[in-house]
C-alpha cells in the first residue's frame, strides 16, 4: 500500500492563523498519520494551541512507532495516549502562562494502518473519506450543530433558524488542558480501497457544502494530492466570504 499525502493553509479572512496541520508518511512503509489541530482562543493563545498539540501528538506517535512493530489492536490507545499527552502539555503550558487561559484546540488524527484507516477526533474539524460511493464524514462532530439539527428533526426549530444558530459552532469537547469531555475513536478500522481518498480539515472548509467538496475531490482525483489540497483550498477562497474562516487540509490518496 503507497500513500500520496499533502498539505494546504490559508488564512481567510482572519487576521492571524490558528491551524496547524503535519503529516508523517515513512518512504517505503505501509504506516503512517496526519495532526491537524484548529486552535482557539485568540491572537497567540489559538496558535500556541494548535503548534503544541500539532508537535506533540506527532512526537508521541513517531516514538511509538519507532520502537517496534503496531497492530490495529495497539493503535486505539497509543492514539489516547498521544491525545491525553498533549491535554497535559497544554495545562503545563497554561500553567506557567496565566494569561493563556482559555486557550484549547480541536484535533483530528487520522492513523493509516496498510490499508485500514483509524483515527482519533476531539472537537468540529472533519475527517472525510471518498470513495466510488461518494464523499462522507466519518467522525463525530463535537458541537452544538448535531444537537441543534435533532431539534429540526424533531420540529422543534426550523432548517433556517438551524442552519444560523448562533449556538451552532460552540464545540462540546476540546483540549484545554482540563479532562477531555468526549474522545471519538474509529468504532474498528475502516478498510480503504486504492483510489480511496482521506480528508482532514478543520471547520474552515465546510463553508464549502458537502456536495461542493465531493465535486472538488471527484474533479482532482485522479491528480497528486498536492494538486488536491490545494483545489480545496481554492474553491473555499473563491467564495470570498467575509467570515472565512482559517482553512487547513491534509489529503491522503491511498493507492
Amino acid at each position: 500500500m503507497r500513500y500520496d499525502v499533502a498539505t494546504a493553509l490559508d488564512k481567510g479572512k482572519r487576521d492571524y492563523q490558528e491551524d496547524a496541520v503535519a503529516v508523517t508518511f515513512p518512504a517505503n512503509c505501509p504506516i503512517g498519520f496526519a495532526v491537524l489541530a484548529d486552535g482557539m482562543g485568540g491572537h497567540a493563545a489559538g496558535d500556541v494551541a494548535s503548534s503544541l498539540v500539532v508537535e506533540e501528538v506527532g512526537r508521541r506517535l513517531s516514538v511509538r512507532l519507532a520502537s517496534g512493530e503496531v497492530s490495529d489492536d495497539d493503535i486505539p490507545g497509543i492514539l489516547h495516549d498521544a491525545a491525553t499527552g498533549a491535554n497535559a502539555s497544554i495545562a503545563a503550558y497554561i500553567s506557567r502562562n496565566r494569561d493563556m487561559m482559555g486557550m484549547g484546540t480541536t484535533l483530528i488524527t487520522p492513523f493509516l494502518l496498510e490499508d485500514r484507516l483509524h483515527w482519533l477526533s476531539v472537537g468540529d474539524s472533519p475527517l472525510y473519506v471518498f470513495s466510488e460511493d461518494g464523499l462522507r464524514q466519518v467522525n463525530e462532530d463535537h458541537s452544538m450543530g448535531p444537537q441543534i439539527d435533532m431539534m429540526v428533526r424533531a420540529g422543534m426549530l426550523d432548517p433556517d433558524t438551524a442552519r444560523n444558530h448562533p449556538d451552532r459552532n460552540c464545540l462540546t469537547s476540546v483540549l484545554m488542558g482540563a479532562p477531555i469531555p468526549r474522545i471519538d475513536f474509529g468504532k474498528a478500522p475502516l478498510k480503504l480501497l486504492p483510489g480511496d481518498i482521506v480528508i482532514a480539515s478543520s471547520d474552515g472548509l465546510q463553508f464549502l457544502t458537502n456536495e461542493d467538496i465531493r465535486n472538488v475531490v471527484h474533479k482532482h482525483r485522479k491528480e497528486s494530492s498536492a494538486v488536491l489540497a490545494e483545489a480545496l483550498v481554492a474553491s473555499v477562497r473563491s467564495l470570498d466570504d467575509p467570515d472565512q474562516d482559517n482553512i487547513s487540509v491534509a489529503v491522503i490518496k491511498v493507492s
